[in-house]
């Protein structure tokens, strides 16, 4: 005897994405793939074949989208570039107190200079120098990427009280303490003692300002 039981149809409700949807997604993971192998290798060990295998795509896939290795790394930058400053934009807003929007700018900063992308930046940088002919335009790259964010910082830091003549030399001070730690690090790779110089510097950023403040009551 048949079973009279009705079988409903299975119905995919998933939406068909468009070819441009799934090249952009195939892009992504290449650069994503070729972000890892990059930090990992650097420069010299660059090989397109090692992103194909770890983006699961053919070679011939890869060069459909990437036509020639210096064009991949471009983009790997860019890539990078761009979402650790996606990062910074979002934390770049004032925080309860002048000494919170410093910290999180510290933070940031840390962000940047203290990751894989900033030593390959260095890395680029020093090979432009020996080989103009095929340099990577490094310095246009992160430039496009870091102004903006820093340009935020600026405007996070007067929002949270300090003055305007002072926020952008706080930020370039900032940057430059983290900056040199992070490039101390080849040498001496102290983080417990990197921590207690950018608590100081914390300390005296909030007397300098407090100051500051004091010699201009309409500011505060």
């Amino acid at each position: 005897m048949a079973d009279s039981r009705a079988v409903a149809p299975v119905r995919a409700n998933r939406v068909r994405r468009t070819q441009a949807e799934r090249t952009e997604e195939t892009r992504g993971k290449i650069l994503d793939a070729a972000v890892q192998v990059l930090s990992r290798k650097g420069y010299a060990g660059f090989r397109t074949q090692d992103v194909a295998e770890l983006a699961e795509v053919s070679r011939g896939a890869l060069t459909h989208h990437f036509a020639s290795k210096e064009e991949l790394l471009v983009e790997t930058l860019q890539h990078a570039f761009e979402g650790i400053a996606q990062r910074g934009a979002a934390r770049a807003h004032p925080h309860a107190s002048i000494d919170a929007t410093i910290a999180a700018l510290i933070r940031d900063s840390q962000d940047f200079f203290f990751s894989d992308l900033f030593l390959m930046g260095l890395e680029f940088s020093a090979l432009s120098r020996r080989d103009p002919d095929n340099a990577i335009p490094v310095p246009a790259i992160s430039r496009v990427s870091r102004l903006p964010v820093e340009a935020a910082w600026v405007e996070a830091l007067i929002a949270s009280g300090v003055p305007a003549s002072m926020a952008e030399d706080l930020l370039w001070l900032t940057n430059s303490i983290v900056r040199g730690l992070a490039v101390r690090r080849l040498w001496q790779d102290d983080r417990s003692r990197f921590n207690r110089t950018l608590r100081v510097w914390r300390s005296m950023v909030k007397v300098y300002v407090a100051e500051s403040l004091a010699g201009h009551p309409a500011k505060a």
